[in-house]
């Protein structure tokens, strides 16, 4: 059993990281209903398919989205965890990153703060940054008083 998660409504743990992954990057639209399998699916079935092998599987759930908003940017993750900053990347090719994002999501896993300096990325996540949002600091009720 795998922690690839293909759930779009599943629980977000306090301490676990997630990459989400948007489904419907990349897609072909015809009277407003999308045809075939878009470049987002794609990339999330090629994702899905490295993560069998993946040494985090199990502690960093991949996580179908429909959509992140960036569709002329696409196709289009981010790498989120609890206490670090989350990262949003676009202008994935669907045929040539799904390695480098897991690459790229063992460094966010790795660092305390998943601050991901430019020159350690795979070249295929150096250029595509979309947002950098700042971590959520944790609340400590004591520091509220």
């Amino acid at each position: 059993m795998t922690a690839v998660n293909n759930s779009e409504t599943s629980n977000f743990s306090v301490s676990s990281h997630t990459l989400f992954v948007c489904k419907t990057c990349a897609s072909v639209w015809q009277d407003g209903k999308r045809l075939g399998e878009s470049g987002g699916e794609k990339l999330l079935n090629q994702l899905q398919d490295l993560a069998q092998d993946w040494e985090l599987r199990d502690l960093f759930p991949i996580q179908q989205v429909e959509c992140m908003s960036a569709c002329n940017r696409s196709c289009v993750v981010a790498f989120a965890a609890q206490g670090k900053i989350t990262y949003l990347f676009g202008d994935l090719a669907v045929d040539d990153s799904a390695s480098a994002v897991l690459e790229c999501a063992h460094q966010y896993y790795s660092k305390s703060d998943g601050l991901l300096p430019w020159s350690e990325r795979p070249e295929a996540l150096k250029k595509g940054v979309l947002a950098r949002i700042p971590a959520i600091p944790s609340l400590n009720p004591k520091s509220q008083i």
